[in-house]
Order: C-alpha cells, then structure tokens, then sequence
C-alpha cells in the first residue's frame, strides 16, 4: 500500500476521484449561486466550480486511502490494494486538494472560506468514519449541502429558498447514500430509510409555487423529469436483480443534476437551468466511461453477454454422442 506514483496512469487518478461525477457537483454550485439570488459573476462563478470540484476530487481521492486495508480484503481491484497508486501519495494529495479548495474559498470572501472549510471538515469526517457508523448518510448530506452554501457565500449571501432547497438536496443524498452502503450485497436490507427521498420532490413543488409564470412550463416539466428518473431508479432497488443497486446509487447520483435544474429554474436562474440539464446528461455518458462508484462497472461493460464458464449438460451430451458414434464408424487397424 504504500507504493509511489511512480508510473500511475491518468485513468488510475480517473479512477480514484470518480471524476464521472463532476458534472452533479458543478450543478450544485450553479444552483447555490441562483439561489442567493445575486447577480451572475462568470469569475466568481467559475473559481466556486473549481473549488467545489477539489473537494469532491479531495474526498473521493481521501475515500479511497482510508479505506485502503479495507479495500485489499474486500475490492482488490481498488486502484490503491492493485499498487496502481500508493496510499500515501493518495493521502497526500487529497489533503493537498482541500487545502487549496478553502484558499480559493477564502479568495471569495471571509463567509466563502468558513463555508468551505466546513465542507473539507465534513469530507474528512466522512471518509473517516462511513466505515465505522450508520449516520454516514448523514455526513454525506451535509457535504453536499455544504457545497451550496459556499456557492452562496461567494456570490453574497443566503437566503430562505437557499435553506429550503438545500435541505432537499441533503434528503437526496442522505438517500442514495444509504442505497450506496448497500451495494456490496446487492440488496436493500430495509426500505424505510430511502423515504426520506419525498422531501426534495416537496421542496421542488414548493418551488414551482413561488416560480415566474414565463418559467413555470419548464420548472414542471423538470420537476418531472427529476421525479420519473429517480422514480425508475428507486425501483431497481426493489427488482432484486444482480447489479440492480450499484446501477440504482449512479443513476441517483446524476439525478442530483436534475434537481438542482429544478430549483434554478425555480428561483428564477433563467438559463442556468440549461447548463445543470447537461450536467445530468453529461453524468451518465461519462459513468460509461468511469465507474461512478467502487462498485459500479463501466456501463458499457454491462451489456457485453455473460459466456458460461462450463457448457451445459445438453452440450455435454451432445458431444458423448457424436464421439460415440465417431468411434462406432472409424475403421479398424
């Protein structure tokens, strides 16, 4: 495990920070903004989105080399258990990348840093202990949750629907993140917990109450969306087929793109809607390309064909017969 990285791979770093994911943590920080409601600054803008994405990178990089013993009895493909990459060159530059997120932070003001230094606390708090409690889902709200409010502190300030809509991407997340511990059985042990996943469906009505009428048509048909898509993916958490639940916690991970769409548009964000739509698009084609989660293969492996490993007893037979018949006929010496 503690190998250098010396001759690690771009896919391997790829593969370390879940970078198919970026795209639900740059909707977050569109939505935050639209949620201050302060004016569009594409500077400030874009430093939020590269400070929010070295968090998510950080956290999930610090994921991996936490969980490094862990991951050598129980995921050996794990690109730190493989020597692909050594722990503590992982551990170092996780924390390296957290750092640097709350100095752009603090760059965007005093509230902005605070915000972000909250949000590298609760990373490090999550990946240190998601091993070790139940109230990981929890943590990992608050992580996202987080992500908002920096992006509302950059841009100026917070406000009521800031709160509201942060509180239903919290719920979100602390759903699919419950789903995500159950992936290494395939299987939801209890169902309960995932109820908590109606809240941002309320907090995205409660939008469309209060939305500008020129908008109100497209607020609705995202809500929709949000709740069709999350819907389905809810479902194949209950099909009990194999793979249903790694392909369920992805599927709810770019979800959180449509629901911030839902609240831009709500708050009145105009077009910023535009860029969150593509951030959940953009989601899924890159999970096709990098495994959304520990357990998730790349979807374009999954729709190869299973080729059993040992042929069928109809197979078997047939082979018996023909040999048989083959000696029968051979001619003699």
């Amino acid at each position: 495990l503690g190998a250098g990285a010396a001759g690690v791979t771009w896919r391997t770093w790829l593969k370390l920070g879940r970078v198919s994911n970026l795209p639900t943590v740059w909707s977050n920080g569109l939505a935050g903004w639209a949620l201050s409601g302060a004016a569009l600054d594409a500077g400030a803008l874009a430093l939020v989105l590269v400070a929010l994405s070295l968090f998510y990178v950080a956290g999930m990089y610090l994921n991996d080399a936490f969980d490094a013993e862990i991951d050598g009895r129980e995921r050996a493909g794990r690109p730190i258990p493989k020597g692909e990459a050594g722990r503590e060159t992982v551990f170092a530059l996780g924390f390296a990348m957290l750092a640097l997120g709350a100095l752009i932070g603090f760059a965007l003001g005093m509230a902005a840093g605070l915000a972000g230094l909250a949000l590298a606390g609760a990373v490090v708090l999550y990946d240190w202990l998601h091993k070790r409690t139940a109230l990981s889902p929890l943590i990992m709200g608050a992580c996202r949750g987080l992500s908002y409010l920096t992006a509302a502190f950059a841009a100026g300030g917070t406000t009521g629907a800031l709160w509201v809509g942060a509180a239903g991407l919290f719920c979100h997340v602390v759903g699919l993140t419950y789903a995500a511990r159950q992936e290494a059985y395939d299987r939801i042990d209890a169902a309960w917990p995932l109820a908590v996943m109606a809240v941002p469906v309320g907090v995205g009505a409660m939008m469309l109450a209060v939305a500008d009428a020129t908008i109100l048509a497209v607020a609705v048909a995202l809500l929709a969306a949000y709740v069709i898509w999350s819907g389905w993916a809810l479902s194949l958490l209950f099909r009990r087929r194999p793979g249903d639940v790694p392909r369920a916690v992805v599927s709810l991970i770019a979800a959180v793109s449509l629901y911030d769409a839902v609240l831009i548009a709500g708050a009145g964000g105009g077009w910023l809607a535009l860029p969150a739509v593509a951030a959940f698009a953009a989601t899924l084609a890159l999970q096709r390309i990098v495994p959304g989660t520990c357990f998730a293969a790349p979807r374009r492996v999954r729709i190869l064909r299973t080729i059993p490993a040992q042929p069928s007893r109809m197979v078997r037979k047939m082979r018996t017969l023909h040999l048989n018949r083959k000696h029968a006929t051979a001619p003699g010496p």
